[in-house]
């Protein structure tokens, strides 16, 4: 199988699979993730992304709502995570492991030296043989600043600490086709808008992901080479049943020739503005050029130097993603100019190029 193939892997585990209807955590259940790990994956790096820390929060204030206003889910994540915390930890000692806490917020990906930090705690934890257990710091996040769904965390956590697989317990076998006898698919080599009609687009009572979400980080690690599995994951011993029973959905990555940076660029979940060029600059693009001002048509968003930005045609097609080397505000003053003209208008030396093609990755 290829998972026992790999060197670096992240689990995936979300809210119903950790938390139970009546809001308890299901011990007898990550007891028996543990005792899979250590015997199908032992001496590998492993990390964990864990759901279910407002479920658990949730049961202890005894809080059933079902529709929590952003400040009080805060309050209520912070109670769980706790909780959360102190769960796994105690099992994780019963079998001989050490396990450290990542706490994840959007910023903490998506600025390059900031994930470059959440590379190395990693690497640390994984030298001192300790798993860690992640997940989005959802007491400080804000609806701005947030995931929303630990798929797509798990899976930039896979990317940026270069994991070969990813694989996602759910309380569903995998992605089904649309036959009468509803099939898993096996195998997807590629995702585009047949596979993302197929997503069930219903969420449990916990989770706040689905099927989309899952095929959003199917992508990222599409992108960055790594290998994601979604499986069932309702059953004790999940690792056992994927080996013994085969019943999942694999998602196969591109043969990238990426290298670190430019995968991050590329998994990128959102975008500060876009930058609509003209046919002329389009083309260039699509030959391996940098982005010059003289093509740019117009500019949306408001964006710092080096944010990550889209990069699309007239006609609204995404082109590309790279991280600009001005300001939002200096090209709407650029935009449809010469590059020799750049330093006059601007008033200071500056870049030539608005977006430099090492700086840039085609979508």
């Amino acid at each position: 199988m290829l998972i026992n193939n790999s060197k670096k892997i992240v689990i995936k585990l979300g809210s119903s699979t950790v938390v139970d209807k009546k809001g308890k955590f299901k011990k007898e259940w990550v007891d028996s993730l543990i005792k899979d790990i250590k015997k199908y994956f032992k001496g590998k790096e492993i990390a964990i992304v864990s759901s279910g820390a407002i479920a658990l929060g949730q049961n202890y204030l005894k809080n059933k709502s079902k529709k929590i206003k952003l400040e009080m889910s805060q309050a209520i994540a912070a109670v769980g995570q706790i909780h959360l915390a102190g769960e796994f930890q105690k099992i994780f000692d019963k079998n001989k492991f050490k396990t450290g806490q990542i706490l994840i917020s959007l910023d903490d990906t998506e600025q390059r030296r900031r994930a470059l930090n959440v590379r190395r705690t990693f690497e640390n934890l994984f030298k001192i043989n300790a798993i860690p257990i992640v997940n989005e710091n959802d007491s400080t996040a804000t609806s701005e600043i947030k995931y929303g769904d630990n798929d797509r965390l798990a899976a930039r956590v896979a990317q940026i600490i270069g994991a070969d697989t990813l694989i996602i317990f759910s309380d569903v076998d995998g992605l089904y086709d649309k036959s009468n006898k509803k099939k898993i698919i096996k195998e997807i080599h590629y995702i585009n808008k047949d596979i993302y009609e197929l997503a069930d687009k219903k969420i449990n009572n916990y989770g706040s992901g689905g099927m989309i979400t899952k095929l959003d980080a199917a992508k990222i690690c599409i992108n960055a080479g790594c290998h994601m599995f979604i499986a069932n994951g309702k059953k004790n011993n999940p690792i056992r049943n994927m080996q013994k029973n085969k019943n999942y959905t694999c998602f196969f990555p591109k043969i990238s020739t990426l290298d670190a940076r430019k995968k991050w660029i590329i998994s990128s979940l959102n975008s500060s503005g876009k930058i609509y060029i003209d046919e002329g600059a389009a083309k260039a693009l699509l030959k391996g050029k940098s982005l010059l001002a003289a093509g740019i048509k117009k500019v949306t968003g408001e964006f710092k130097k080096g944010e990550n930005i889209l990069i699309v045609d007239e006609k609204e097609n995404n082109l590309a993603r790279g991280l600009s080397s001005f300001t939002s505000l200096e090209i709407n003053k650029i935009k449809g100019k010469h590059s020799k003209e750049i330093d006059n208008i601007l008033g200071y030396p500056s870049k030539s190029e608005v977006i430099h093609k090492d700086d840039m990755v085609k979508l």
